[in-house]
């Protein structure tokens, strides 16, 4: 994959590689952290009208296939906490020689009948060395190099701010007189839970017009990003209409993409899918039924094997179509009219 084939060689400066042979025991879990990134980012866009399709996911700066819209701002975030995640987790595995659990606290009061003790996950470790990867993409100084690094951040904050205090209790015969606690990561879903949230209230900065490489271009982006809290994401650029195709882009448009409209457990993002992916874009919902078939009432018969029965079943779903196509057949030129 072209993001963690990045990630893994081309992200680091040669002298990293040759002189640091410490950055060759990490590129592994940078890769996996990249991956869960990109994962996360298709799951929380799966029925959004930008799904996180493969050509979003290029990190590289001036890249011709990169806008700086919102839903950058996202990648770079996920993958960036993808990264500090992953890198922390396997820390705490003890993947690595060199790092082990941050016992900094321990023995400190945190609060009022608690201690700092136990094991926290090494989030300083993994955010430390995720930066010096994800980073140094950022080799330019304009605004969009400074929106992608604020983006970085924003990433790596999510890990910290979602992270989770666990506490066990002492005392005698099973009473909590005092407790120890420590800091764990959550689920990674957590983090993408919290990112597409700050998604939703990216911030707009207004500097891509005549912002340069010039010594005051610089000193005015470093003072307008300095000015925003690092946990927001921000962005240059209003995003495009999803809902239309545009080759120039490389945007399909929402035409043809499944939607769900009933089941069980369904999500808010779920819920709202056709009439944001069909409904707000104009298209029509078409329903359509499909067979599928699967294994069932398998038994093990003596010895050795398991037969099964082939069960069918017909499953009902929905397409968004455009006005007036909705139930038309296509005809079959192999049977007669």
């Amino acid at each position: 994959h072209a993001l963690l084939s990045v990630l893994c060689v081309s992200l680091l400066p040669c002298d990293l590689l040759t002189t640091c042979p410490a950055y060759l025991i990490y590129s592994s879990s940078v890769a996996a952290g990249a991956q869960s990134g990109i994962e996360e980012c298709k799951y929380q866009f799966a029925w959004d009208r930008w799904n996180c399709p493969e050509r979003a996911l290029q990190l590289s700066t001036h890249s011709s296939l990169r806008s700086a819209n919102r839903e950058t701002a996202f990648v770079h975030a996920i993958s960036s906490a993808g990264v500090m995640y992953t890198l922390t987790r396997n820390c705490s595995l003890g993947d690595f020689d060199n790092c082990g659990c941050d016992d900094s606290r321990n023995g400190q009061r945190g609060g009022h009948g608690w201690l700092w003790g136990g094991c926290s996950d090494n989030v300083g470790f993994g955010e430390a060395i995720s930066k010096q990867f994800v980073d140094a993409l950022e080799t330019g100084q304009d605004a969009r190099a400074a929106m992608n690094l604020h983006n970085n951040e924003a990433g790596r904050k999510a890990v910290k701010g979602t992270m989770q205090k666990t506490c066990k209790c002492h005392g005698v015969s099973g009473s909590c007189t005092t407790q120890t606690c420590w800091l764990q990561l959550p689920e990674f879903r957590e983090v993408g839970n919290y990112l597409k949230e700050k998604y939703h209230r990216a911030l707009k900065v207004d500097l891509l017009r005549g912002a340069g490489n010039s010594a005051a271009s610089r000193g005015a982006i470093a003072e307008t990003f300095n000015s925003i809290s690092r946990k927001e994401l921000v962005h240059l650029e209003d995003s495009p209409d999803y809902c239309l195709e545009n080759r120039t882009l490389g945007l399909p448009g929402t035409e043809g993409r499944e939607c769900l409209k009933k089941g069980k457990n369904l999500n808010k993002w779920e819920k709202r899918s056709c009439k944001r992916l069909c409904g707000e874009c104009g298209l029509a919902v078409e329903e359509r039924k499909a067979e599928m078939v699967s294994s069932c009432n398998c038994k093990f018969h003596w010895c050795c094997a398991v037969k099964c029965e082939q069960c069918r079943k017909t499953v009902t779903k929905y397409f968004c179509v455009k006005k007036g196509e909705a139930g038309k057949k296509t005809h079959n030129p192999s049977q007669n009219p």
